[in-house]
Parts: C-alpha cells; structure tokens; sequence
C-alpha cells in the first residue's frame, strides 16, 4: 500500500494506536497533520504537521480539517482516531465521565467530518477512517457509557458511508476489541493490577494467542485508507483475535 502524495490528519496521534498509524502513514510516503492534547512524543519526528490542542474546543476541533488541508496542500484522508474509555455501569458513572466521552468520542469525530467532507467533496473524493469498538457493536459489561458513544460512531460511519458516497468519499470503521496501549494499561493500574501480568493472561482468552499491539490496529487503518479498499463504504471491521466481547 503506497501513499505517496497523500496527505491525512490522524487525531489521538500521541496515543498507542495513533503513533502507529502515524509511522505507518509516514512509512508508506504520506504527509501528516497530527492532532492531539499533547504531541511531545512527536516532536523531532517526520510528522509533516502538529496540531496541538483540546477535542473538546469545537473551534480548535471544527479548525482541524482546514489547517491540516492549508499546510500539507490537500487532504486526502481523515483518522479520527482520538478516544477516551470510562468506565462503570450507568449508576457508578458521572456526568462528567459522560460529557467527556461523548465530547470526544462522538462529538469531536462529527465536527470533523462535518468540516471535512465539504472541502474532500471539492476535491474530488477522500477516505475518512473512523475507530469505533467491537465494544460498540457488541456491548460488554460495565463500559455503559463507552459502549454507547462507540455505537453512536458506528451508526455515524454508516450513515456518512451511505450518504456521501457519492461523492467520491468512503467512510469506513475499525472495531479494534482489547489493544495493549497505554490506556489498557493503565485502566489495569487504576483497578490495582499488574499491568504486565494482566496483559498475559488477558492475552490468554484471545484465540490468537495475544492480545492486539497498535500495530495489529493500524495495519487494518491502512488497509481502509488504501485504494485495496476502494469498494468498501460504510463497513464496520472488527479486529478481534476472534475474541467476542464480554
């Protein structure tokens, strides 16, 4: 898969699964605009483009499309990559742990695209890559409100997929299930785990073997972004191990 020429923006790009795709945009011969609350991990790197700032600012999120499109001179394909877990039954849950997560896991995806789309359709087309969850598709256990905002971004995925198709746009979603990530990792912390040994035996119940590195995800991400998915539009694939949820 070759993308030389191409220019996308991938946000949540400091994270596990976002530093992959973004390495291997950049291996493949793509320009990057990368967003995210903090991007020192990136500082110094090939990234074409940072874009520091807070999803949860609908001016700098609704920006994003634009300022990527003005620096790299186009925009080819969007990541909307960025995602928070929370999680709790509805009863142990916050408004708080529901404000973020819908601000960040549905909202900041939809201003994006809705500032995307336009300036992609004046162009000629584009490819919009969304990650929503297995945990979206198939709701597990006690991630209430993480569940419904990854449901909500795979219903959008489809709606998008089908409504600007024509247009020469493809929306597509990842449902990756458990990621080994930073996140992972440190939900393990916070319920006093090893983080370590809770990756081992978690990878235990996967089929393959192993529970999914980032790199495992963003191989799918490019797949979905490349010209071998020109036939894919509004698709939900979810990237499991064979893994159901629960």
């Amino acid at each position: 898969m070759e993308f030389n020429g191409k220019t996308a923006l991938v946000t949540g790009a400091n994270g596990g699964i976002g530093k992959a795709i973004v390495q291997r945009l950049k291996d493949a011969g793509a320009k990057v605009a990368a967003a995210d609350m903090t991007l020192d991990g990136l500082e110094g790197s090939e990234v074409d483009l940072l874009l520091p700032g807070d999803l949860q600012d609908s001016a700098y999120t609704r920006g994003l499309p634009q300022a990527a499109l003005d620096a790299l001179g186009g925009l080819d394909i969007i990541i909307n990559n960025a995602g928070v877990m929370r999680r709790g039954a509805v009863t142990a849950s916050s408004d708080e742990d529901f404000e973020l997560s819908v601000a960040i896991n549905v909202k900041a995806p939809f201003q994006i695209c809705r500032a995307a789309i336009p300036l992609m359709a004046e162009r000629g087309g584009g490819v919009v890559v969304n990650t929503s969850s297995c945990w979206g598709v198939h709701p597990g256990p006690d991630h209430a409100i993480y569940c419904m905002t990854k449901a909500a971004i795979a219903s959008l995925t489809q709606c998008m997929g089908r409504d600007h198709a024509h247009q020469g746009i493809r929306v597509n979603a990842v449902c990756p299930n458990e990621v080994d990530t930073p996140m992972l990792r440190t939900g393990f912390e916070m319920r006093g785990f090893d983080p370590e040994t809770a990756i081992t035996q978690l990878g235990e119940t996967v089929p393959l073997g192993y529970v999914a590195t980032p790199g495992d995800i963003a191989d799918v991400v490019m797949f979905l972004a490349s010209d071998a998915a020109r036939y894919m539009c509004g698709a939900l694939v979810e990237v499991n191990g064979g893994k159901p949820v629960g």
